[in-house]
């Protein structure tokens, strides 16, 4: 199978001692603002693995944005092609993932994470979503209407679930790569303790 491109990592590559490394997609969850491409990037570089954006690569399969696909043909197209493409990725090598806001909603997406890879939430609250998402039209379901409206609405629908991830992490005004340590510290200690079948 041919490996996804990563993205292009910004400055100086860390390079991290061999066993800070996963040995499974570490794909992170969140709202839009979380901070997923931010920290995913830093997790790359630091774990050496390769930095993947899940919506990126739907763009790359469907030839269009991610809001042309919603404007064109739908959420519900979309959320199907995102669901192919998160199995392509997670059948493929170990990387850092950055998974779609509402990847993570779906069932069946939802149990491929949890069989072949790791699933950290980062969590934001809503003034910090609010001040990271401002002014950026390349979120579909910000487009219309109040953003805090809609985003508090996704915040209630979506937090329940993305509860489910093996770990979650506050993310907020803090320095990201402070939490980019903070997720490979509790990467760290959920292996420590897995299960004999998620070993």
């Amino acid at each position: 199978m041919t490996s996804p491109a990563a993205e292009p990592l910004p400055g100086p590559q860390l390079t991290a001692p061999p066993d800070r490394a996963p040995d499974r997609t570490v794909v992170l969850v969140g709202l839009m603002g979380a901070g997923k491409s931010c920290i995913g990037r830093r997790l790359a570089a630091r774990t050496g693995l390769a930095f993947i954006d899940a919506d990126t690569e739907i763009e790359k399969a469907a030839g269009c944005t991610v809001s042309e696909i919603f404007a064109r043909y739908g959420e519900a197209a979309f959320r199907d092609g995102e669901r192919r493409v998160m199995a392509r990725l997670l059948a493929d090598k170990p990387a850092i993932l950055a998974a779609g806001g509402g990847a993570f909603m779906d069932e069946g997406t939802r149990a491929l994470i949890r069989r072949d890879a790791i699933s950290v939430w980062l969590r934001a609250d809503l003034d910090t979503l609010i001040a990271r998402t401002k002014g950026r039209t390349h979120r579909p379901l910000l487009n219309s209407g109040d953003a805090r409206a809609t985003l508090a609405r996704l915040m209630d629908q979506r937090y329940p679930v993305y509860a489910e991830a093996d770990i979650m992490v506050e993310t907020g005004i803090d320095n990201p790569n402070l939490t980019c340590t903070r997720v490979l510290a509790a990467i760290d200690d959920f292996r420590a303790h897995l299960p004999g079948d998620r070993t």
